[in-house]
Parts: structure tokens; sequence; C-alpha cells
């Protein structure tokens, strides 16, 4: 029994230590960029710290094989089984081996991790050998040998002793059966929290070095795979000839002159971006939802304006930060965030606010690991980043993380210490389930969603104490404030999922930066969150060239035109009539447009998801 256990913990052990083995090789491989980049020695010291969940999730997959193996040897154990468990992890060893001296080869011209991009260049082994000095390609064979040579002596000499007699008891097999497994999905997972563990993990260091060392390789890749295998070797979304598709969609961004309304009358105001989980268009009384859900925000109407015609790309949280400062539409399937080799090609509202003089900063009540935000809240350079661990212990916390009002508050007072002009981002949580918010839930109606639109309230209680509380701070009257849905949300009026009403939004820009004449209006231009960056960026005189998925609401001559995606489709909304259709279902969920323009209407819209989804696997 105690051969068995020992057995499996000392192996379990040998992978997290052949890890961080593999780990100080690339930091020492690339040590001169480290020390050009003046990466501070205790970031470097902590990467095993920072690591070793994802390598602990990586060892429990490695080690369902030496599981079934040692299951058996606890009924028997003949010298040869052994074998089979060496000739496994040595295996396991060379793969690993392999992949992280392949990352040390790409890392300097790529700066990224390896991924599938990298592996289908494999296809073409000469390619990669020409494109390569023979020196470096000598080097990292050397480190291959080198570096598997070590992991494979090391597992035989101090982590893996042979099983020949092995004592035993009856009651020892069923129960290694029964709670081994259920140890390893636990590891795997990353424990027994809702989210499943990811790369954003591992990811803590404003280096992207750092945190490419820390990120597991394998667990990294297995993502990157399974992400694009699923159907990415192809465009799945081809419905006529690029030529004709690039056209179609080059004509919708066509627009008769490059101008805005102005609506600010600050050259370089602050920006305060509320991201509100959930919230769908049906929770604002003056978007068509009943009164009473959000009183707050209809008073804030009155010093700002409202957009009623603005729509969610995606229905996930990470597809409506892609959307907001990437200016990168959602697609079916996957999202861009949780690639980071594709989601470095795309701009960055935040790094273009940087690069005018812009302090920056991102705050969260719970765990940003969802959708591997955190790897791309990283990514776009916030200078001050705080989720749930960073906030003060005395703040409340349901399932989800702390609770709205906390952190709004904490929000208004931490927003003096950024030097003007800032760019500030709350994520609001407490419009999700479970609902566990701390305020009581007056609405006894609502039937499936009397507890969201409960929960809607709460949030909207805490949007009143959050302005009543910045009001009287000195950076208020510079500040433009800009509050919008990450995705929308079913409702009492229970939408269809695939129709244009399920994923309306609100989106309201308030502030008394904004001129007296557009407070308390509404602008009825048709769009989507990605459309936040050029709109934005057209009001603070700055150009928004290379977001080209963008369009500036405040410029009349741009088209109206919205896109959503569903799970294994798209939608697309013009003023005249929308459709919305499903690969796997035939026919159309919806399709209301009128005669003369239902042809051009689809030829539109699967153009742009054609467009969209070709762009994602080039990237």
């Amino acid at each position: 029994m105690k051969q068995i256990l020992g057995s499996f913990f000392r192996q379990l052990l040998f992978w997290i230590v052949f890890f961080n083995l593999t780990r100080i090789v690339f930091v020492f491989y690339h040590l001169h960029l480290i020390l050009i980049e003046h990466i501070p020695f205790q970031e470097i010291l902590v990467l095993p710290f920072h690591a070793f969940k994802l390598d602990l999730a990586t060892a429990c997959y490695f080690m369902v094989i030496p599981f079934l193996i040692l299951l058996v040897q606890s009924v028997y154990s003949p010298r040869w089984i052994n074998s089979i468990n060496k000739i496994y992890s040595g295996v396991m060893v060379v793969f690993y081996s392999l992949t992280s001296v392949g990352e040390m080869g790409i890392y300097s011209e790529w700066k990224t991790k390896l991924n599938y991009k990298v592996i289908k260049y494999l296809n073409h082994p000469g390619e990669i050998y020409n494109s390569s000095e023979t020196s470096d390609f000598l080097i990292l064979a050397l480190l291959l040998v080198i570096v598997s040579g070590s992991g494979i002596f090391l597992y035989i000499r101090w982590f893996y002793p042979n099983l020949v007699k092995v004592r035993r008891t009856w009651w020892f097999t069923p129960a290694f059966l029964l709670v081994t497994p259920v140890l390893l999905v636990l590891g795997m997972r990353g424990g027994i929290q809702a989210i499943p563990i990811n790369q954003s993990e591992a990811i803590y260091s404003k280096s992207n070095i750092v945190n490419v060392a820390s990120v597991n390789n394998v667990f990294n890749l297995y993502i990157s795979v399974f992400e694009n295998l699923q159907n990415f070797d192809r465009n799945p979304y081809l419905f006529m000839e690029d030529t004709i598709a690039q056209s179609l969609v080059a004509h919708v961004y066509e627009n008769e002159k490059d101008t805005t309304v102005k609506i600010v009358s600050v050259h370089r105001p602050n920006i305060v971006l509320l991201i509100l989980e959930s919230w769908s268009a049906d929770l604002i009384e003056d978007l068509g939802g009943k009164p009473g859900i959000t009183p707050e925000f209809r008073k804030l109407q009155e010093g700002g304006i409202l957009f009623t015609d603005l729509y969610a790309s995606g229905a996930r949280s990470e597809q409506g930060m892609a959307s907001i400062f990437g200016g990168f539409p959602s697609h079916p399937i996957s999202c861009i965030t949780v690639q980071p080799d594709k989601y470095k090609k795309v701009p960055s509202l935040s790094r273009d606010l940087q690069n005018v003089g812009y302090s920056t900063a991102f705050y969260f009540g719970g765990q940003l690991i969802y959708g591997n935000i955190k790897g791309y809240i990283y990514y776009n350079g916030f200078q001050k980043i705080m989720e749930v661990y960073d906030f003060p212990d005395r703040f409340p916390q349901g399932k989800l993380g702390i609770h709205d009002e906390y952190t709004l508050g904490y929000m208004a007072d931490d927003l003096e210490g950024l030097k003007p002009p800032f760019l500030a981002a709350l994520f609001t949580v407490s419009t999700h389930s479970p609902w566990d918010q701390p305020y009581e839930k007056p609405l006894k109606w609502g039937d499936n969603e009397r507890e969201y639109i409960n929960a809607a309230l709460y949030t909207d209680h805490c949007l009143g104490e959050f302005f009543e509380k910045v009001a009287a701070k000195p950076w208020y009257d510079s500040t433009l404030f800009i509050i919008v849905a990450d995705h929308s949300h079913n409702s009492y009026y229970n939408w269809h999922p695939h129709s244009r009403e399920y994923h309306r939004i609100p989106m309201l820009f308030y502030g008394n930066v904004i001129k007296e004449e557009f407070r308390g209006t509404t602008w009825s231009k048709m769009g989507n969150q990605h459309d936040i960056p050029a709109t934005l960026l057209a009001q603070l005189d700055l150009s928004a060239d290379q977001f080209h998925w963008s369009k500036n609401l405040f410029n009349p001559y741009v088209a109206d035109f919205a896109y959503f995606t569903n799970e294994d489709g798209s939608g697309w909304i013009r003023p005249d009539g929308y459709f919305s259709f499903d690969q796997n279902s035939p026919g159309y969920y919806f399709i209301e447009p009128s005669e003369t323009r239902q042809d051009t209407l689809i030829m539109e819209g699967k153009a742009y998801l054609q467009e969209v989804f070709k762009e994602y696997l080039e990237d």
C-alpha cells in the first residue's frame, strides 16, 4: 500500500520538478533578453510559484497512465510492468522536452509560446531548418538531448522505485480506484471552483517573456490545438468567392465623409468604462424594458447619450472584452482571447491611449481566469490590474467574487491615485448567477428571470451610489463615462437566442464633458460594441485606422448595420430587415427583410462572417 502511494506521489512530484527544470533552461537561454528588458530578479524567482497550479494540472494529465499501471501493480506486480511505466514516462519526457526546446527556438522570432500555427509548419521541416541559423539549430538539438536525458535520468534514478514485492491489503485496490481518479480530475481542472483552470492562472507579470516561461508548454499547446482542430484547417464559413466577400464587406464600411459629431468638450478627457455583466436592453425602460428595474440608469440618461440600436456581437464575457478593447467582432465556436498567439495581432485601445499619455487601470471583483480574460487584459498593457485577490479582505464576497457596491466604491476612491488623463475600466459581477448579492429582492415579477432582474436592480443601485460618490471627486468634471454591457442575457420577454432582440444591449455615454446640447438625448445609429474604439478615438482626434472592423457611430455617413454570432452561425441586421442562421439547422432562424433587399442582405451577412473568421484564422 505504502509502496503504491509513494510511487504515485513521487512520479507526480517528478513532473513538477521537470517542468521547472525546463523553465530554468528557457530562462538561461533567453537571459540576454531578460537583461535587456531589466526584468527584476524577484519576478524570475517566483516563476515556480505562479506556474505551480498549471504545472500540477498538466502533471495530473500525465499521471493517468501511471495510475492505471499502479492500479494493476496493486494486485499483480511482476518486474516487467515497471518497464512499461519507464518507457511511457521516458516518451513523455522527450515529448515535453521537445515542446520546451521548440519554444526556446521560436520565442526570439515570434515572442509567443509554441502553438498550433507552429505545429502546422512541421509539415514543411525543410523550411524551418532553412529559416534558422545552423548554429542555433545545433544548440537547440543539443539542448533537446541534454534536457531529455537529464529528465529520464532523474526519473529512473530518484523518482521511480521498481515495484516487485508489493504488500497488499484487501481494501486498498478498490479505495485507490475510487479516490485517485477524483484527485486527478480535481488537479486537471485546478480545483473545485466553477471555472476550470487555464493559462491565466500562471500569468502575473507585465513582461511577456516571464509570462511565456510561466505558462506550462503542453497545457498551452493542448488549448491551442484543441481550439484550432475543431474545424480550423479551413474556414467553415465559406459562402462565396473571397473577392466577392471582400467587396461586400468593403462596401458596408464605405462612407461619404470621414467626419464626426463632436459630443465632448474636453480634448483629452479621462475615460471610465463600466462594463456591465449580462445586461440586456430589456433592463432599460427607454429601450423597451419594463419600468422599475434600473431607475438609477434612467436618471443617468438625463446627463448622457443613450444608444438605442446597439448589439453585442457575442454571448460570452471574453468575446465582449475582445470587442470593446480590440475592436474585433466575435465569431462562432471559439474566441480570440483564449489564443495568445492570435490576440497579439489585434489592435489595443488601452495601448493606443497609453501612447498618448493615458494612465490605465482595470478592476474586476471576480476571477479573471475565465476565458483567459486575464491574459488578454495583461496583453492590453493595463498598468494596474485588480481582481478578487487584490481587493481588501474586508469586502464581502459571493460565489463569483466581490459584490458590485464594493468594487465600484473602491474604484471611485482609487482613481484619485491615477495620473490624468486616465482610462479606467471596471467589469461588474453581480448580474450573473447565482444571484447572491447582499440586497433585497423586491421585484416579484419576471417569472423565470426574476432573480436576474433583481440582480440588475442591485447593480443599478450600486451605479447610483458610485455616481453620487464620484460627483464630488476633482476629476469628475473632466471624465467621460461609458456604460456598456459585455453581452446580453435572456429576459422576461424570453426572446429566441438567435433573434436580434436577444442580442440588443444598452450603452450610455455620460458625464459633464458631454456638451449640453447632447445631454439627455438618444443616438439611433446601429452598431456593435466593437465600434467603441473608432467612436471613442474620433472624439479624441486620434486615428482608428488599425481598428478596421470598428466604425465611428458619431459619423452620420457610416452605414447602419450590426452583427451577432450564434454557436455555429450569425445574424445580420440592417434598418430594413435582418436574418440569422446556424450551420447545423436548415433554413434560417429568422429572416425579416424587405423583398427587394433579401438576397443582398443575406449576401452581406454571410460575407461579413466569412471575412471575420478568415482574419481570425490568418492572425
